[in-house]
């Protein structure tokens, strides 16, 4: 893919792309020409085959006019300027009896996240086929138990570029690699299942190597071990201490979406009215970072062509920001953050997180276990569900231990954790020095639309969570 501009080569032609969404912004607060072109491919190999091969390309634009809190919205995959000129008559009509200020446009940058190389191609799809064999025989050779092994790579180039009415153009290259493996075990009747994946905004370099591909097999392979091994969680009240890295994903269903602005401008939040107040436990200090590099949720824009930044939330238990995209910042009267975000072309931006993570404290990981008298050791997370608005959630162990006097006992299985997330934050006596990021494989779902998100904490003791258990008396 060239650096010709995605406008230019449909033919349109900046300056004429540029007059007609001038037009049909004039009149409105804010607004954006959104355009994408994004090639994927994804191998699957599976029962000792491959199962799937597929590579697509698609592209198009998004046309934005956003009139106080209104916003109308056309999209195409016809990159045409037939198809612009219909996009911009159809967001006209949001404007009807408004009259606004375009908004200044977003700052600039010189930084850049990635560079226009594509990792698609290398390795070539012949060695990422047998790539997937070796995985698939290496955890075959592991142990007459393993039934099943799934194994897959996944990439992605993605380009987008963004043009405003004042004629404002800025462009982002935004690469994708994922590797997964899911490993099922078998013990007479019964069966278990443990998976592991590892990914990234870069080439696959770094995922392909026999280290990083037998690590990933060698932790899927454990994990189903474990379950197989695990005997029913109990039921009631419990201290629990959450493990490092994944564990985040409950921080950023619990707390996170809590922190995005719309939902507290709309007063639908549990944190909404709440900034300057203390809502969590001296120490816990949350951060919601886009710059990071060739991390999964890092962009050096956001989909509004805002450059992403690190945002502090909660301060020493403090809440201090929200995350923000342009319109609901100007109607909140605070600054944006580079966090507009949207699926694709085919979406409208929203205030979306990016890598939110906890930051790390002062305790040895092995002190705050061994404080637990009773309790619950959860390592890692399925699925589970959060209600912004009271901020309750329901998550689901995939890996999780009973803890007696200190130690690590026997793996649990069908353990469900049950709380409220502002008030678990304010039960958090201790905090580990062992922060860690996820491997790079979250993906955060928001009215239908689906982007990667990246998550990450130290480990943590939170006092007296519910623990939903299948364990009979």
């Amino acid at each position: 893919m060239s650096d010709e501009r995605l406008i230019d080569r449909a033919h349109i032609g900046s300056e004429e792309a540029t007059r007609i969404v001038s037009d049909a912004l004039a009149g409105a607060d804010d607004g954006e020409l959104y355009l994408e072109f994004n090639q994927s491919e994804g191998l699957t190999f599976d029962n000792g085959r491959l199962k799937s091969a597929t590579f697509d390309t698609t592209q198009g634009f998004g046309l934005r006019a956003v009139a106080g809190d209104a916003i109308g919205y056309a999209h195409s995959g016809d990159i045409s300027e037939q198809a612009l000129h219909r996009a911009a008559d159809a967001v006209q009509a949001v404007k009807a009896g408004h009259v606004g200020a375009y908004a200044d446009a977003p700052r600039g940058t010189n930084a850049s996240l990635y560079s226009d190389e594509s990792p698609l191609g290398d390795p070539s799809f012949g060695d990422k086929v047998k790539l997937l064999e070796e995985m698939d025989a290496y955890a075959r050779g592991k142990d007459d138990r393993v039934r099943q092994v799934t194994a897959s790579l996944a990439a992605s180039h993605q380009i987008v570029e963004i043009l405003r009415a004042d004629g404002t153009f800025v462009r982002d290259v935004r690469p994708l690699v994922r590797m997964n493996v899911a490993v099922v075990v078998g013990d007479g009747d019964r069966q278990e299942t443990g998976s592991f994946g590892t990914g990234g905004r870069e080439g696959f370099a770094n995922f392909v190597t026999q280290e990083n591909w037998t690590s990933c097999v060698d932790e899927a392979y454990r994990q189903a071990l474990v379950n197989l091994d695990a005997i029913p969680a109990p039921a009631g009240s419990f201290d629990v201490v959450l493990g490092p890295g994944w564990p985040g994903i409950l921080l950023h269903e619990a707390v996170g979406h809590g922190l995005e602005g719309d939902f507290n401008r709309k007063k639908e939040s549990a944190f909404s009215g709440l900034m300057g107040e203390r809502v969590a436990s001296p120490g816990v200090t949350v951060i919601d970072d886009g710059t990071i590099p060739d991390r999964r949720g890092s962009l050096t824009i956001d989909d509004e062509g805002t450059p992403t930044s690190s945002t502090t939330l909660i301060e020493d238990g403090i809440l201090v920001g929200y995350m923000h995209d342009r319109q609901n910042a100007r109607l909140m009267d605070m600054d944006p953050t580079g966090n507009g975000r949207r699926q694709s072309y085919a979406h409208v931006p929203m205030p979306r997180m990016t890598n939110t993570f906890m930051l790390g404290g002062e305790h040895d990981p092995d002190e705050i276990l061994e404080s637990v008298k009773d309790g619950i050791y959860a390592v890692s997370f399925g699925g589970g569900q959060v209600d912004i608005t009271s901020g309750k959630f329901v998550f689901s162990c995939t890996e999780a231990y009973k803890v007696t006097d200190g130690k690590i006992g026997a793996p649990l299985k069908g353990a469900m954790l049950i709380g409220n997330g502002p008030d678990a934050l304010t039960r958090v006596p201790m905090i580990g020095n062992d922060m860690k990021l996820d491997p790079g494989v979250g993906t955060c779902g928001k009215n239908g639309q689906g982007v990667p998100v990246g998550v990450g904490q130290p480990t943590l003791r939170i006092n007296a969570l519910t623990i939903g258990g299948t364990a009979t008396a």
